[in-house]
């Protein structure tokens, strides 16, 4: 089968989207866009992003992507701060009256088809030391202006088709944002392993799930709370089981999975969730596989992780500390407020997330390295979260200041059944010592999520504060 792209209202080939992007690319040569050029890119999922970040890519500009949620101010200072030439949006990107975008429709619009003969070339964009800019997603403090080389982010996008085993008759179907690390990563492999790529409307999972079906989608890759939604799903309309029938993977990612929805997948599907760790600064490092799938697997080839202690001490199989990379596809600076790049330190990176290593060096990742004090203990709220998802308790915790115990920790539970709060703070007294104990249990169907699809601890914080009062 050759290679295509899937969208809701067009498919085309591999080699028909070239030769069109060639002609968006000469649409840009045409409006002044030259080499090395600042150009914000900030727009849904579509065939037509695709096409534009690709000739952004051929013509060796420096790509600025921006979440399409982001709001009009805040892209404003974006455009100033990383000193962007041209923005590229679509209809329902928030801009300011100020703002003279270039529209993707426009792109497309004045586009001719390239005649055959000519290939996409990344050679340009792959020498910047700027190729690509992307933003951090703020859990622990402001967005980053994380800036990257084009080569290295290309070479680690390979090592991930390499590990994971995507295929020239794969057909991929990302929800996820393609603004952010994860979704890009798919959208990146699909073009260096030639496979058909499903550019499916993620925010609509019955949607999504249609076409995964129409389109015979093998690899399936979402955030867990995704996952979870897919699973509600085929709960009320157990036909779109079907939609899956051709699956081969299902990968996970940005945020860890929970013992929970893992066996329900097991159960419901007869298939295992994948689970993967990377990051917007150092790019994607570990993956299960379908030979291997422990944890998050075995960091890719030609990358060093290491778990250690408060004094930098190597520690032992399953010891649990900080993890540490060295990968060399990470980073190359950050963006500062004068456009311009503040080279990053190369080599051991810390994490700040706690894991620890098997007898296998396969990893686990058990969350942030946030440790609180309560009850003359040091705890860490993400381990005691993955050891309540072993209980089937899916749980997310926030820590309070509190006096006499150092911090009362809050609970939010995940439950569609929407159990009472005492069934499940018996299930946790149960399974936890006193000092890891809830001082309150908040029951939720879901967590709320932020853009990437990561359970939103910043919201959950500020829900706890108002019902117990605590000032920010």
């Amino acid at each position: 089968m050759r290679a295509k792209l899937f969208a809701v209202d067009s498919v085309q080939t591999l080699d028909e989207f070239e030769l069109r992007t060639l002609g968006v690319a000469d649409a840009l040569s045409a409006r002044g866009l030259s080499p090395g050029d600042r150009v914000m890119l900030k727009a849904g999922n579509s065939v037509g992003y695709v096409s534009a970040l690709f000739a952004l890519m051929h013509l060796g500009a420096s790509i600025v992507l921006v979440d399409p949620q982001e709001t009009a101010n805040q892209t404003g200072e974006i455009i100033e701060r990383a000193g962007v030439r041209m923005s590229i949006v679509d209809d329902d990107a928030p801009l300011t009256q100020d703002q003279s975008p270039v529209y993707v429709y426009e792109l497309l619009a004045d586009a001719a088809s390239a005649p055959p003969g000519r290939r996409l070339c990344f050679d340009r964009w792959c020498a910047l030391p700027d190729s690509i800019i992307m933003w951090s997603s703020g859990s622990t403090g402001a967005p980053k202006g994380i800036v990257k080389n084009g080569a290295r982010f290309l070479k680690n996008m390979q090592r991930n088709a390499d590990q994971v085993g995507h295929r020239a008759d794969d057909v991929l179907l990302p929800l996820l944002p393609f603004s952010h690390q994860y979704g890009i990563s798919m959208v990146m492999i699909a073009w260096l392993t030639r496979c058909s790529l499903i550019i499916a409307p993620y925010r609509r999972l019955d949607h999504a799930l249609r076409m995964a079906g129409q389109c015979g989608a093998t690899v399936v890759d979402a955030a867990p709370s995704t996952y979870q939604s897919m699973l509600n799903i085929v709960g009320k309309r157990p036909e779109a089981r079907a939609a899956l029938m051709k699956t081969r993977m299902l990968c996970s990612g940005a945020a860890p999975l929970d013992s929970p929805l893992v066996a329900e997948y097991e159960s419901e599907f007869g298939m295992t969730l994948l689970d993967s760790y990377g990051s917007t600064e150092l790019g994607n490092l570990a993956f299960a596989t379908l030979e291997n799938p422990v944890g998050t697997g075995q960091v890719m080839d030609g990358i060093g992780c290491r778990i250690v202690d408060e004094n930098d001490r190597d520690l032992a199989a399953t010891e649990i500390g900080e993890v540490l990379i060295d990968c060399p596809d990470m980073l190359t600076g950050l963006l500062g407020e004068d456009a311009m790049v503040t080279p990053a330190e190369q080599g051991w990176h810390r994490t700040g997330d706690l894991g620890y290593l098997d007898e296998n060096r396969n990893l686990f990742i058990l969350g942030r390295k946030s440790a609180v004090h309560r009850m003359g203990y040091t705890i860490h709220p993400e381990v005691i979260e993955r050891k309540v998802a072993a209980q089937g308790c899916t749980a997310r915790i926030i820590s309070l200041p509190e006096k006499r115990q150092g911090v009362q920790l809050v609970f939010f539970v995940a439950d569609p059944q929407r159990r009472e709060s005492g069934y499940w703070r018996s299930v946790l007294t149960e399974a936890l010592p006193p000092h890891e104990q809830p001082n309150r249990v908040v029951v939720v169907d879901r967590f709320p999520v932020n853009r990437n699809g990561k359970p939103d601890k910043n919201r959950m914080e500020e829900l706890a504060r108002a019902e117990s009062g605590v000032a920010a």
